[in-house]
C-alpha cells in the first residue's frame, strides 16, 4: 500500500456521504496514490480501442479492394496487418489488466487499512454504535464490492465508453444515412439502464444490511454453540438463521429479477437495430449509394457499440452494490471517535498515581449518570480495590482511567495530568490492563505474553508466569512457552486464561495495574497465592483491583465501595466494617454475619 500519510490526512476531512458521492469520495482518496497506474490504464485503453476500431476499416478495404477485385495479394497483406494488430492488442490487454489490478487492489488495501486504523481509535461508544459483525462486514465484503467495481470500471467500463464514442464517429463516417437509426437505439438503451440502476440501488443498500445480520447470527451461533445445545435451542436458532437467510435470498432474487428483465430488453434493442441496419443498408447497396464493404464496416461498428453498451451494463450492475458499500465504509471512516488525542499532548512523569476529582459519567441518551461525583486517589505502592453490587459502575469507573471512555464532567488524572491532555499511546504504555473478559490471541503462550513486552526474554516470561501462578500448568503443556493457543484461548480453562492475561500485564512491568474482576475463575487457594505474589511483584506500582468477592480485596490498602454509582465508603476492610453499611451487607452476604461482627 502506498502513501499512507496522504490517506491519513484525507481521512481527517472525510465525512459520511450518500449515493454516488460516497463512491467518488473513496476513489478520490484511495486511488490518488495510484494515479500513475490509472493514467497508464487509460492511455493503453485508448490504444486498444483505436486498434479495435481500425480493424473494421481494414476489413472493408479487403472486401472493396481485394475480394471484389480478386486481388489475393492485397488480401494477404491487409490480413497480415490485421493479425499484427490483434497480437499487439493482446499484449496491450495483458498490461492493462495488470496495471488496473495493481490500482484496484492497492486502493482496496488502503481502504481496509484506513478502516482498521479508524476502528482501533474507536471508544466503546462507537463500537456499540456499529456492532462488531457490521464492522467486520464493512472491512471485508463491502471493501471487496468496491474493489470489484473499480477493477471492472478501469478495464471494461472505460474501454466501453471509448468504444461507444469511437464506434459512433466511425459509423457516421462509414454510413451517415444509416447513423440516424442510432437516434432511436441509444436513448432507448439509456432509459432502460437508468431505470434499472435507480430501482436496484435501494435494494443493494438493504442487501448489505442483511449481510450484517447473517454475520451477526453466525457469530452468535458459533460462539454460543454450547449454550444453544445446553438449553435445547438448536431448532429455534436454526429457524432464526433460516428466516434471515430467506430474507437475504429474497432481496437477491428481487435484484436478479430486475436485471433479468433489463438484459433481454437491451439484447432485443440490439437485435432490432441489426435488423434495421441490414434492411436499410441492403437497399442503399442495391441502389449503389453505399459500397458493400462500407455496409459491412458500419454493421460491425454498430454491433461493437451495442456490444460495449452491454459490457457497460454488466459493469454498472456492480455499481449499486459498490455505492451501497461505499456509503457504509464512509460511515466508519467519517465517524470521529468520542475519545481523541489532544493536539499538543502532555508528557508527564510516570508514577502510576490516579486521582478522580468530582467525576461524573453518563452514556449519551441515558436517563441518569452511571457514576456520580467520584473523588478519591489511588497511590503508587498500594493495592486499591473497588467493590460493589452488580451494575454499580465498577467496570465503567475502571474504563475512565485508560480513557476508553471520557468523563461527562470532572477530571481523571493519571501521573498527575488530566488523561484528556495526554496522548493515548503514552497513557497506555504505563498501564497493565487485565480486562473483565479474559481474551487471548491465536498463537502461542509466548506470543500472547509478549503482547505486554515484545522484547521480553524467556526468563522474564517465566518470571511473570510464576507471579501469576501459571508457571506449573504452562510447564506441563506440550511445547511450554511455544504451546499453541487457540483464538480467544478456547483450548485453556477460564482460570488459566485469567492467569495468562495477568502474566501478560506483568510482562509489561507498568507503574499502574488495572485488574478488572480477573480472579473470578480462580479457586480460593490460587486466589490467595496470586494476591500474595502480586503484592511482592508489583511493590512500586499502583494496583487497582475490581472484584466481586470480599476475600479477594479484604487485604487491600484501601477499598472503594460503590453503591448506585456513588462512593458509599472508602477505607480499609476494618474501617469499612465499622462505618459503611453497604460494605457490611456485602461481607455478611458472602462470609456470614460472623465475619462482619
Amino acid at each position: 500500500m502506498k502513501s499512507t500519510g496522504t490517506e491519513r490526512t484525507a481521512m481527517e476531512h472525510l465525512a459520511p456521504a450518500r449515493g454516488w458521492a460516497a463512491l467518488r469520495t473513496l476513489l478520490r482518496v484511495f486511488l490518488r496514490p495510484y494515479a500513475g497506474q490509472v493514467i497508464a490504464v487509460n492511455i493503453l485503453l485508448v490504444v486498444q480501442a483505436a486498434g479495435v476500431l481500425y480493424l473494421p476499416v481494414l476489413n472493408a478495404d479487403i472486401i472493396n479492394h481485394g475480394v471484389i477485385t480478386g486481388d489475393i495479394g492485397y488480401i494477404w497483406r491487409t490480413g497480415a496487418i490485421m493479425l499484427g494488430i490483434v497480437l499487439a492488442l493482446g499484449v496491450v490487454s495483458v498490461v492493462t489488466t495488470y496495471q488496473a489490478s495493481r490500482a484496484s487492489l492497492g486502493a482496496a488495501a488502503g481502504i481496509r487499512a484506513a478502516i482498521f486504523r479508524r476502528v482501533q481509535a474507536f471508544s466503546g461508544r462507537e463500537m456499540n454504535q456499529f456492532g462488531i459483525p457490521s464492522l467486520i462486514t464493512r472491512n471485508t465484503n463491502d471493501v471487496e464490492q468496491v474493489e470489484l467495481f473499480v477493477q471492472s470500471a478501469l478495464t471494461q467500463l472505460v474501454i466501453a465508453i471509448i468504444m461507444c464514442l469511437g464506434g459512433l464517429v466511425m459509423a457516421v463516417h462509414e454510413g451517415p444515412a444509416l447513423s440516424l437509426l442510432l437516434l432511436v437505439t441509444i436513448p432507448a438503451m439509456a432509459v432502460v439502464i437508468g431505470v434499472t440502476l435507480a430501482v436496484s440501488l435501494p435494494l443493494f443498500r438493504s442487501l448489505q444490511v442483511k449481510v450484517d445480520r447473517i454475520n451477526q447470527l453466525m457469530r452468535e451461533q458459533i460462539t454460543g454453540v454450547r449454550v444453544i445445545r445446553a438449553f435445547g435451542r438448536s431448532r429455534s436458532e436454526q429457524e432464526r438463521f433460516t428466516e434471515a437467510n430467506a430474507d437475504i435470498t429474497g432481496t437477491g432474487l428481487r435484484i436478479a429479477r430486475i436485471f433479468a428483465v433489463a438484459l433481454p430488453i437491451l439484447v432485443g434493442v440490439l437485435n432490432l437495430s441489426s435488423v434495421g441496419i441490414v434492411w436499410f443498408g441492403g437497399r442503399l447497396v442495391s441502389e449503389g449509394a453505399m459500397p458493400i464493404g462500407n455496409l459491412t464496416a458500419f454493421l460491425i461498428y454498430i454491433l461493437q457499440i451495442l456490444l460495449y453498451v452491454l459490457v457497460a451494463v454488466t459493469v454498472l450492475i456492480l455499481a449499486p452494490r459498490a455505492v451501497a458499500s461505499a456509503e457504509r465504509i464512509t460511515q466508519v471512516l467519517g465517524t470521529v471517535a468520542a475519545v481523541a488525542d489532544p493536539a499538543a499532548p502532555a508528557a508527564p512523569a510516570v508514577t502510576g498515581a490516579v486521582e478522580f476529582r468530582t467525576v461524573t459519567f453518563g452514556y449519551p441518551g441515558s436517563e441518569r449518570p452511571i457514576l456520580n461525583d467520584l473523588t478519591f486517589t489511588l497511590f503508587p505502592g498500594q493495592v486499591s480495590a473497588i467493590i460493589g453490587g452488580t451494575g454499580s459502575g465498577k467496570t465503567t469507573l475502571l474504563s475512565l482511567i485508560p480513557r476508553f471512555l471520557d468523563a461527562t464532567s470532572g477530571t481523571v488524572l493519571v501521573n498527575g495530568t488530566d488523561v484528556r491532555a495526554q496522548s493515548a499511546g503514552r497513557l497506555w504504555s504505563a498501564i497493565g490492563l487485565v480486562p473483565q473478559t479474559a481474551f487471548l490471541f491465536s498463537g502461542t503462550v509466548a506470543s500472547n505474553l509478549r503482547f505486554g513486552g515484545p522484547d521480553a526474554t524467556d526468563a522474564e516470561l517465566w518470571h511473570a508466569l510464576e507471579i501469576a501462578q501459571a508457571r506449573d500448568f504452562v510447564a506441563s503443556m506440550p511445547g511450554q512457552l511455544d504451546a499453541p493457543i487457540d483464538q480467544g484461548g478456547a483450548n485453556v480453562s477460564g482460570g488459566q486464561r485469567q492467569r495468562l492475561c495477568i502474566a501478560r500485564a506483568l510482562v509489561r512491568q507498568p507503574r499502574l495495574y488495572l485488574l478488572d474482576d480477573c480472579f473470578s475463575a480462580l479457586d480460593a487457594a490460587t486466589d490467595a497465592r496470586l494476591r500474595g505474589s502480586l503484592r511482592e511483584g508489583t511493590r512500586d506500582a499502583a494496583v487497582v483491583i475490581v472484584a466481586q468477592r470480599v476475600s479477594t480485596i479484604m487485604h487491600a490498602d484501601q477499598i472503594i465501595v460503590l453503591d448506585a454509582g456513588r462512593v458509599a465508603g472508602l477505607g480499609t476492610h476494618a474501617q469499612l466494617l465499622a462505618g459503611c453499611q453497604p460494605y457490611r451487607e456485602i461481607v455478611m452476604s458472602q462470609l456470614g454475619e460472623g465475619a462482619a461482627a
